[in-house]
């Protein structure tokens, strides 16, 4: 074993213990392909990592998804969509995160807030509002890091393909005001926001998130 990357993993370890870490970004941003390959990476290092993804992961969580996702759904305005987020995140804060944090584990999230202020804002909803309705549904344990995986409307649509729920398959000026959202969310904080190419080979976008996890200043909880 490489004994000088063990100690540095071991370092790495205890800062990231109790810690909630959450990667968002635009459809098609190839998010779960990163989680995947940074929660093995982090765990092989020896953190005690729990991946989890908004909106879902929990019984309820998972039939609030399918009513917002499903095409069947029909229209739904966009403050509903809001609410209906923010049920489904109220559930897994205190189910899934809140337990985890407790218990001192590295909490990795597909998602959170920052997704409802980028999609549901460009559907013009106000983001004052957002904030101050998330900050209830999650007891204001908001996150200390969210890395964001930037990529062109013009990548996501050849990455998703036919594929498209009812959120996905909005237009592209739409889509253009989601990854503004993004942005300007990681410009306005940040101390507790990062962003990646993510248009860039999957290696490289792994090896920008470790660095950035390995070397962000935490803000304050």
């Amino acid at each position: 074993m490489d004994t000088t990357r063990g100690e540095m993993m071991d370092e790495w370890v205890k800062r990231l213990t109790g810690r909630f870490v959450v990667i968002d970004g635009p459809d098609g941003a190839g998010k779960s392909t990163q989680i995947a390959l940074l929660c093995d990476y982090l765990t092989a290092g020896g953190a005690d990592v729990v991946r989890t993804f908004d909106p879902g992961a929990t019984a309820v969580g998972g039939k609030i998804r399918a009513i917002l996702l499903d095409h069947d759904s029909g229209p739904i305005s966009p403050m509903c969509e809001t609410m209906l987020f923010m049920a489904s995140r109220a559930q897994l804060m205190e189910e899934i995160i809140k337990p985890a944090l407790d218990r001192k584990q590295v909490v990795v999230c597909d998602r959170f807030v920052t997704a409802t202020i980028a999609y549901q804002g460009a559907a013009g909803v106000n983001v004052d509002t957002i904030l101050t309705v998330a900050d209830v549904a999650i007891g204001g344990l908001w996150p200390d890091l969210t890395i964001i995986l930037d990529v062109p409307v013009s990548l996501t649509r050849q990455r998703l393909g036919g594929r498209a729920d009812r959120i996905e398959a909005r237009g592209d000026d739409y889509h253009a005001r989601v990854r503004e959202g993004f942005l300007r969310q990681a410009a306005t904080s940040p101390d507790r926001f990062a962003v990646v190419d993510a248009a860039a080979a999957v290696d490289r976008v792994q090896e920008q998130m470790r660095s950035i996890l390995k070397t962000h200043a935490w803000g304050k909880r």
